[in-house]
């Protein structure tokens, strides 16, 4: 009896041993040192960019779909041939797009920001964080609503030809169907 005590007791040791080691050996957290951010939700990355009204793959579903990006089109307006009131149109769609963008990225971060608070000072409850992730969830939404509403926009700007060939220079050309936006759609140009 006492033997296996003893056993039980090493094995046990070992296990506590074996135990210890792989936390000793684990990684930290992949948000080690975030911590310190001052909203925890967001990176400065993305703060920056909700507050530059960059796009950030919020309007790809439209981009690789065959929806030109007003500041891409800009961009690419000599390859494009755009007539200038093209220009203009996609120059103005491009800067209403920004300022909204601007402004939906700012109340989205201010919104993140009180969500921190409420987290940091532990007053948050289940009902504050149902209003503010459903808060946060309309922000968000409306941010990418904003890039995907001026990809629809623009896409009536170009012609089919030219939205072929801003396809063909961004290198989508190989995945698409052979259709436009234009198609099928009532629009001529």
């Amino acid at each position: 009896m006492q033997a296996l005590r003893h056993r039980l007791l090493v094995a046990g040791m070992l296990s506590l041993s074996a135990i210890g080691a792989v936390y000793a050996d684990s990684p930290p957290s992949p948000y080690a040192g975030q911590e310190a951010r001052q909203i925890k939700a967001l990176s400065a990355e993305e703060v920056s960019s909700y507050l530059a009204g960059k796009g950030m793959g919020l309007a790809k579903t439209a981009e690789l779909n065959g929806y030109p990006g007003p500041l891409h089109v800009l961009e690419l307006a000599e390859q494009l041939k755009l007539s200038r009131e093209q220009k203009t149109k996609t120059r103005d769609l491009y800067n209403t797009m920004q300022a909204k963008a601007v402004e939906a990225g700012r109340a989205l971060i201010d919104a993140e920001q009180k969500l921190d608070r409420l987290f940091a000072s532990k007053e948050i409850s289940p009902n504050l964080l149902d209003s503010s992730l459903k808060e946060i969830g309309a922000l968000q939404a409306r941010v990418r609503g904003v890039h995907l509403e001026a990809h629809l926009q623009q896409a009536g700007i170009l012609n089919a030809e030219q939205v072929a060939r801003y396809n063909a220079l961004r290198g989508y050309d190989k995945a698409q169907s052979g259709t436009s936006p234009h198609h099928g759609h009532g629009h001529k140009h």
